[in-house]
């Protein structure tokens, strides 16, 4: 792999609305790696399928030196299900599946991820692990308000979660806990707001434990929110912050697989900053796949994340080890070239 092909392994890049061949062309000229369905898709499992197949067959020498992609789709149930139509089942909102017994939802789980498979997506951006309180669920914006929560204690939640996560796995579709550490505390959602803060979950909370769960169970990804954690870290952003990821996350946590970020390229949370800023400063945190809704922000990350690693041994290491965590996971999934 050139230096090239290694940076756009980082980046999960959202094509929503974008014309395929200008998708073809951003993955032939930045090597994006991973490509993310946004937006409500209803033409069903058979379009979808060969949508999917026609980003696997940009995976040639020259883009991405013959690795194939991680396509994702935040297929969560309820008023988060991206892919609809005809093949696939209304999934219930994850309220609603915190009600089924854990072996339940672990059969319907693998139910949703066959068609997920059939519509050629192999990693869902879902369960949800953020644990809100009941008594005030509906201000929470983010999780709450939506019914995104399977549950309003650790316990419940973790285990559900822990239960579709098997689920998916038993399919071959990989999944993503998120959104370290939390948003089940929160008022504002980050995707439309700035500033969003946490002024209760520690390092040694007991909402951490859902998270915790997932992570014993194997998830193969974590996303990390956009929120401010006050008794965490004050200063930064989770997603920019080493003292989560790197203190909390990994050490803590013992999460040894992909950290993905939450949108770095259009949320609200971030717009104060360059796309430059937020690329480098995810990485440097100890963060590894970079989310961006936008394919504009996206190629601006990957430059600016290219050209320091020209110049900076240091940052060229952390983007190694950042590309190694994303292959170990595409070895896991089949979609190396030897795989």
């Amino acid at each position: 792999m050139s230096e090239a092909q290694r940076v756009g392994q980082l980046f999960l890049v959202g094509i929503a609305g974008t014309p395929a061949a200008d998708v073809a062309q951003a993955v032939q000229a930045y090597h994006f790696g991973s490509l993310l369905w946004q937006g409500t898709s209803t033409t069903g499992v058979a379009a979808d399928r060969q949508a999917s197949q026609a980003i696997q067959a940009l995976a040639s020498s020259a883009a991405t030196a013959g690795v194939r992609f991680f396509v994702a789709a935040n297929q969560e149930g309820g008023q988060v299900q991206e892919l609809q139509g005809p093949g696939f089942a209304v999934i219930p909102p994850a309220l609603a599946q915190g009600q089924l017994s854990a072996a339940d939802l672990q059969q319907q789980a693998a139910a949703w991820g066959r068609e997920l498979r059939s519509a050629g997506v192999n990693l869902d951006l879902a369960p949800v692990m953020d644990v809100v309180p009941a008594a005030t669920a509906s201000q929470n914006a983010p999780i709450g308000a939506l019914q995104r929560e399977f549950g309003d204690n650790p316990q419940t939640t973790g285990t559900h979660g822990a239960a579709f996560i098997r689920g998916m796995k038993q399919v071959g579709v990989a999944t993503t806990a998120k959104h370290f550490p939390g948003l089940g505390r929160v008022v504002g959602n980050t995707d439309f707001t700035s500033g969003v803060v946490d002024t209760t979950t520690g390092p040694d909370s007991p909402y951490l434990k859902s998270f915790q769960t997932a992570i014993n169970a194997g998830v193969p990804f974590v996303m990390v929110a956009l929120a401010t954690y006050t008794r965490i870290d004050p200063n930064h952003l989770a997603a920019f912050s080493s003292r989560v990821i790197r203190g909390l996350l990994r050490q803590q946590l013992h999460f040894t697989g992909v950290i993905v970020s939450d949108d770095l390229g259009a949320a609200a949370a971030v717009a104060g900053l360059s796309p430059a800023t937020r690329g480098i400063d995810f990485l440097a945190a100890g963060g590894d796949l970079i989310t961006s809704a936008s394919l504009p922000a996206a190629i601006a990350m990957d430059q600016a994340i290219l050209a320091r690693a020209a110049h900076d041994a240091s940052f060229r290491a952390t983007v190694k080890s950042a590309v190694m965590h994303i292959l170990d996971a595409k070895q896991a999934y089949h979609l190396m070239p030897c795989g």
